[in-house]
């Protein structure tokens, strides 16, 4: 694992029995409250999209928001945010997707991208991957291009990455 892998594992908390038990929680707010990590987990997630001429940065709700707008900013691409039913104010198109009990739903407003957009979607983790692959499924709905998923950790027992679209770059700076 890269040193600057390393570092960020490092400010990353484990939270046992949250939110049921069983489960240990990986808490970013430790790392997000100090200055130096979140800069190397924005940079790692800009750095390697940098040469894609990105259009749009995909946020999942709600902590792909907190890595999509400062990706979007340093890239220089607009940003899409992807939110539960009834959060979105205009038009939307919807996906729902199966949970480990019962399925859930992400909307996005109907013109937020178009065909032949370049989009980047992020979020701050892959787990079983639904909420990815659903954000997936409205990006490529609207017709717009994937040009990759990037997480700040990846839980790979999980197996989230193979419910991506086939072929889609998929980018984890901490893995699990």
């Amino acid at each position: 694992m890269p040193q600057i892998a390393q570092e960020v594992k490092g400010m990353i908390r484990d939270v046992v029995d949250f939110p049921k038990p069983g489960i240990v929680f990986k808490d970013i707010t430790t790392a997000l409250k100090d200055s130096d990590t979140l800069k190397k987990m924005v940079d790692f997630l800009c750095d390697n999209f940098r040469e894609e001429k990105i259009d749009y940065i995909i946020g999942l709700e709600s902590r792909g928001f907190i890595f999509g707008v400062p990706v979007a900013y340093n890239l220089g691409a607009g940003f899409v945010p992807i939110r539960k039913p009834n959060k979105l104010p205009a038009k939307t198109i919807s996906e729902s997707y199966e949970l480990e009990y019962g399925t859930d739903t992400l909307e996005m407003h109907e013109d937020a991208v178009k065909a032949g957009d370049r989009v980047l979607i992020v979020d701050d983790l892959l787990a079983t991957g639904g909420t990815a692959a659903a954000a997936c499924n409205l990006v490529t709905k609207a017709g717009a291009e994937i040009v990759g998923c990037a997480f700040v950790i990846e839980l790979n027992d999980l197996k989230g990455r193979d419910k991506l679209p086939k072929g889609c770059r998929i980018l984890s700076m901490l893995e699990y």
